[in-house]
C-alpha cells in the first residue's frame, strides 16, 4: 500500500500540537524536577501531556490511556485491556535539558499487545514519523510537506549501530558476537534511534538498560512498518501489557530481518565475558 495512513496522520497532527507545546518551553528558561525515580521533570513533558491527554480524550472518551506523566492504573484493572493508548509526551528529557534537540514525542495505539499505530515528532527538525499496521511507515521532514515512505535496509558492512547518549556505554563483548569488530556507532537520543534505522540510516540499537513501554511502542511500529523489528534477548518479539511492571526486558532493534538474529544473540550471549 502506498497511500499515506489517514489516522496515523490525524494522530500525528496532535503529535506536532503537542510539540508546540514543548517548543515554547525549550526556547525559554525552565525549571527541572525530580520524579520518584530519580528521572527528570520539566514543565514540557506536562504541557505535551495536557495536549496528548485532550486530544485522545476528544478522539474516543472510551478508549484509555497509559501515559509516563500520569497516574499509572494498577495491573488488576489494566489487565483487562485490549486495546489502549501508550504515551509519552516527551522521550529524552535529559536530551531536552541539555538542549540537543534529540527528543521525541510518542503516541501508540496498542491492540492485542502488539503496537499497531506509532507516532514519533522530533519537534526541534519537526520530522514526523507515522505508522499503521499493513500501512508502511512514513516521513514528514516539515508540517504540511510530502510524505516519504521509509524502507529498512540490508545489514549494511560495516553496520552503524545507534546508540544512546544519556545511558552509557554498550557492553563491547556482546556488540562483536552480534557485529564483529569492525562497526561504527552514532550516539543519538530518544526514541530517535529506532526511526534512524527506519530510514535506512543505520542498521542496530542494543539496549541493555532500563526502559519503559512508553519508551519504544510507538518507534517499534514505525521501525516494523519499514521492515525491521524490535526484539527482547532471546530473539522474541516485543509484546506491551504484559504485567504489573512496565520496564521493558533487554532489546535489540535491527533493520534487516533476514538475519537470524536470535542465533546470533544466543551465540554472543555464550562467549561475552
Amino acid at each position: 500500500m502506498n497511500t499515506v495512513p489517514a489516522f496515523a496522520c490525524q494522530i500525528g497532527e496532535i503529535a506536532r500540537r503537542a510539540g508546540e507545546a514543548i517548543m515554547a518551553i525549550y526556547q525559554a528558561d525552565f525549571a527541572v524536577q525530580t520524579k520518584a525515580d530519580a528521572s527528570p521533570l520539566t514543565a514540557a513533558d506536562l504541557a505535551a501531556q495536557k495536549v496528548i491527554m485532550a486530544a485522545l480524550c476528544a478522539l474516543d472518551p472510551m478508549l484509555p490511556v497509559l501515559s509516563e506523566e500520569a497516574r499509572v492504573l494498577p495491573w488488576s484493572e489494566r489487565r483487562s485491556w485490549t486495546r489502549y493508548w501508550l504515551v509519552d509526551p516527551l522521550d529524552g528529557t535529559r536530551e531536552f535539558i541539555k538542549r540537543n534537540g534529540e527528543f521525541t514525542v510518542n503516541i501508540a495505539l496498542v491492540d492485542d499487545h502488539q503496537s499497531v499505530l506509532g507516532v514519533v515528532l522530533a519537534p526541534v527538525t519537526g520530522e514526523l514519523f507515522v505508522a499503521e499496521r499493513g500501512k508502511g511507515a512514513w516521513l514528514q521532514t516539515v508540517r504540511g510537506g510530502d510524505w516519504q515512505r521509509l524502507q529498512a535496509r540490508a545489514l549494511a558492512s560495516p553496520p552503524i549501530l545507534a546508540g544512546s547518549r544519556s545511558h552509557g556505554s554498550l557492553q563491547d563483548g556482546l556488540l562483536k558476537g552480534l557485529l564483529g569488530t569492525d562497526y561504527q556507532r552514532v550516539p543519538l537520543g530518544s526514541s530517535l534511534k529506532f526511526c534512524l534505522i527506519a530510514r535506512g540510516d543505520a542498521d542496530v540499537y542494543l539496549r541493555l538498560g532500563p526502559t519503559s513501554e512508553w519508551d519504544t511502542a510507538a518507534a517499534q511500529s514505525v521501525l516494523q512498518e519499514a521492515g525491521g523489528a524490535v526484539l527482547d534477548l532471546q530473539g522474541q518479539m516485543f509484546s506491551y501489557n504484559r504485567g504489573e511492571s512496565l520496564l521493558n526486558p533487554e532489546f535489540i532493534a535491527v533493520g534487516d530481518t533476514s538475519v537470524d538474529w536470535a542465533l546470533r544473540l544466543r551465540a554472543a550471549r555464550q562467549s561475552s565475558p
